[in-house]
């Protein structure tokens, strides 16, 4: 896990011996790799000049979005500012473990309200959190869909129009799954059940909302009949194998696609993205306050911050995701003739709607019709998390142990720096 060192030594100096001085100290908790470091250092200086008063970022990470919403829950951490995923600010807010997000800047300009796409903004409305109103407890950060990586040479992309491709004989032993539970079974289950979606007689939202064993069962059946089709469930390897060719597809989210087909052109590879027909999700990361935050003040123009459109494109140009950013800026940044035109107009508005530009960076308003929200299911995720387990456990076989003892050799040897130098990693975001 990547560490900023000298924010974190610095840190821990001034926690040692100014534990009283708290309203002058930042805690933040958020993904490995999902910040550019420089804007950790120019947010303290800026701070101090809006209020007139000094600042210092203590900033960690963390890898899966159960360990950060543990140490909140059980342990009381007092962090300030924390980046969950979707259904976990779901779970936050139904718990009454987050505070509002006050807008009141003195004359620093709001850059959330300003700033943030109303796409992102109704993605975030559509939370499933009672009476609460959950523009109120969190910001959009990154975001993204879900689909497949492929290799143009090796691959048709009409066998990719369904997600059923992973039946498909031509691909046995080449197939890379990423290991994200809910992911991978928000996917199968709208393939599953494409007919009665067809028909009108249930609805994505339905599917991905409302916890069933049923389907679990069936999605469960699914994946065991694949089991010899898939040569692992990865939680970061898969990109490294589908740049080197070892791998031909891999079910996987919309920046690792960017990143990885960013990366295969240096060497002569040709990947792509594609969201199969049947239907997909999409999801974001965002900003919350935790109800244990002890510098509230600096958390609120610490997320003010991170919205100004020029440390927006700073993100996103480090992470490889797609930001929540919706400014004309934004847009403006990003135009890029050589790419095909879409209508962009359900994120940045009208004038959108005929603009060249990435569709890795931004899904097609095509891909966003069939694309649905994920939720928490509470108490019932268990039988999402004892299903996954059981087909990792049965697909265990001999290429995937060769694949990870080849990996772990290569880990040991130095990977570690080496991925200090890339741009992007993923996440483990949803396991």
């Amino acid at each position: 896990m990547k560490k900023i060192v000298s924010v974190l030594a610095s840190a821990i100096i001034l926690l040692a011996g100014c534990s009283s001085d708290r309203e002058h100290i930042l805690k933040v908790y958020n993904w490995s790799d999902y910040i550019d470091e420089s804007l950790i250092g120019e947010f303290e200086q800026w701070y101090e000049e809006q209020t007139g008063e000094p600042v210092k970022i203590v900033y960690q990470t963390f890898d899966i979005n159960e360990t950060m919403l543990s140490k909140i829950e059980k342990g009381h951490e007092d962090y300030d500012v924390v980046c969950p995923s979707d259904y976990i600010i779901e779970r936050m807010i139904r718990n009454d473990m987050l505070l509002p997000i006050d807008r009141d800047f003195g004359d620093v300009p709001n850059y959330i309200d300003n700033g943030i796409s109303p796409y992102l903004m109704k993605c975030l409305r559509s939370l499933k959190v009672g009476d609460a109103d959950p523009t109120k407890y969190a910001v959009p950060y990154m975001w993204g869909t879900t689909g497949f990586i492929y290799n143009t040479e090796h691959v048709d992309p009409e066998d990719l129009r369904t997600w059923d491709v992973l039946r498909n004989h031509k691909y046995e032993g080449k197939v890379f799954v990423k290991d994200a539970a809910r992911d991978v079974y928000s996917q199968i289950i709208q393939f599953l059940k494409k007919d009665e979606i067809a028909a009108g007689t249930v609805t994505r939202d339905e599917l991905l909302s409302v916890p069933s064993k049923e389907n679990v069962d069936l999605v469960e059946e699914y994946l065991m009949q694949i089991k010899d089709q898939v040569a692992g469930y990865e939680a970061d390897f898969g990109k490294d194998q589908m740049v080197q060719e070892r791998g031909w597809i891999s079910l996987n989210w919309s920046g690792d696609g960017r990143w990885t087909r960013d990366e295969a052109e240096k060497v002569g590879v040709s990947l792509d993205f594609i969201v199969p027909d049947e239907g997909s999700t999409v999801w974001f990361d965002g900003w919350v306050i935790p109800k244990y935050a002890k510098n509230i003040k600096a958390a609120k123009y610490f997320i003010n911050f991170i919205c100004k459109t020029e440390n927006a494109i700073k993100n996103c140009d480090i992470v490889g995701y797609s930001n929540s950013c919706g400014t004309p800026e934004m847009l403006a940044n990003y135009i890029d003739e050589s790419c095909p035109v879409q209508d962009l107009s359900y994120f940045f508005g009208p004038g959108a709607d005929s603009v060249h530009i990435d569709p890795l960076l931004y899904p097609t308003k095509e891909v966003i019709a069939r694309c649905e929200m994920e939720h928490d299911w509470g108490e019932d995720s268990e039988m999402l998390i004892t299903m996954w387990s059981r087909v990792k456990g049965s697909n265990a076989n001999a290429l995937t142990y060769l694949i990870i003892g080849a990996i772990i050799i290569i880990l040991g040897a130095g990977a570690v720096m080496s991925r200090r130098n890339r741009r992007h990693s993923s996440r483990s975001r949803r396991r």
